[in-house]
């Protein structure tokens, strides 16, 4: 486990909710507790909590025949004003300022809207103000919904360049089997190196969150490639975040590949994100993928699908259907069409916002 400075802490439903459905403030006020210790030690973190839904069941009743989304809608919107000040009565406690950002997946689409957003986080850091994130439930639609808050924690880690992300849940990591079986052994490192893990994990998901162990790996994965170390904890453990520091921790951790550049990190995670298709011949495949680092100009180009504009996210494929990577783009897709297999034109995109997938 390496040291870290900027971490991500994402607090699962399950870590904050009892098996009644109502709030643990209990554990809440544990873990700010640990989290503030974190803080005087000298490291900045960025908290991404889920329970709204949890504080919401607690205070509005509803009957049972409400349509669920509704419902849910309703629990969530009043649940997260309990969720924020209860965080913040705990934390003003130990003197602590937090702010609360609320997302949707739209917000990482648009480079602009990424770039405000990575820029008022740092901003709050810099004063020393914990900032408490959460998706915006109330307005989020099912397509653009983020798979759970795991997702929601990997896209803000790579967002601000954090080294380290912890995904506290209910069990102490990935496990060989279902954790509850005892012939199930943690799996306590996961090296980049390492075959896939995946066929391990089982995909129920949690009795109160959104994802299952399954997305924790995948998000863990992804963010470990882009050069973050990934912890996934019981979040119900007393010590949980004193043992991270002091390196004591049973858990499951995501060794980090090289760090790579802020911009390759938000185009790692486009891939629900893209407004457009691109598919290239062999030779701008094979362009793509060599060690030179090249952009990908119209000459390479055999098939445009979608419209985009300028700054948007678009996904290239070779002539079988593969997915090579993603890429940002330099001009609108009308202005492409036109170049489309032309020699001495200026690349659709620029190797500086080009990601290619890693096929090792």
């Amino acid at each position: 486990m390496l040291d870290s400075k900027l971490l991500v802490i994402k607090i699962g439903s399950n870590v904050l909710t009892q098996e009644n459905g109502l709030p643990d403030l209990g554990r809440m006020e544990k873990l700010v507790s640990q989290i503030q210790k974190l803080l005087s030690a000298g490291k900045k973190v960025v908290l991404v909590s889920s329970g709204a839904v949890a504080f919401g069941r607690k205070s509005i009743p509803l009957p049972d025949k409400l349509n669920p989304v509704i419902k849910k809608q309703i629990w969530a919107s009043t649940g997260q004003i309990r969720l924020i000040n209860q965080y913040q009565s705990f934390f003003e406690q130990n003197g602590q300022a937090v702010a609360q950002i609320l997302v949707t997946k739209e917000d990482f689409r648009d480079r602009k809207h990424f770039l405000n957003m990575k820029n008022c986080i740092q901003a709050l850091l810099s004063q020393g103000i914990l900032p408490i994130i959460n998706e915006n439930d109330t307005v989020t639609i099912t397509e653009l919904m983020f798979t759970d808050n795991d997702e929601l924690a990997s896209l803000t880690a790579a967002m601000i360049n954090a080294d380290s992300l912890l995904l506290l849940t209910n069990v102490d990591g990935i496990f060989t089997g279902n954790p509850s079986d005892p012939e199930s052994k943690l799996i306590e490192k996961v090296a980049s190196s390492m075959p896939e893990v995946s066929n391990y994990i089982s995909a129920s998901k949690s009795s109160f969150g959104r994802g299952g162990m399954l997305t924790k790996y995948a998000m863990a994965k992804k963010s470990a490639d882009l050069g973050i170390q990934v912890i996934i904890a019981n979040g119900k453990s007393d010590d949980v975040l004193q043992q991270f520091a002091a390196k004591t921790l049973r858990c499951t951790w995501f060794e980090p590949k090289k760090a790579k550049q802020g911009v390759k990190k938000w185009l790692a995670h486009g891939s629900e994100y893209y407004k457009g298709e691109i598919t290239v011949n062999e030779g701008a495949k094979a362009s793509l993928n060599s060690e030179v680092i090249r952009s990908l100009l119209p000459i390479g180009i055999t098939q445009l699908t979608g419209e985009f504009v300028k700054g948007d996210i678009l996904l290239i494929k070779d002539e079988k259907g593969h997915k090579i990577g993603l890429g940002r783009a330099e001009y609108s897709s009308k202005v492409a069409l036109e170049k489309i297999g032309q020699k001495n034109q200026k690349a659709l995109i620029h190797y500086d916002y080009l990601y290619i997938f890693d096929h090792d």
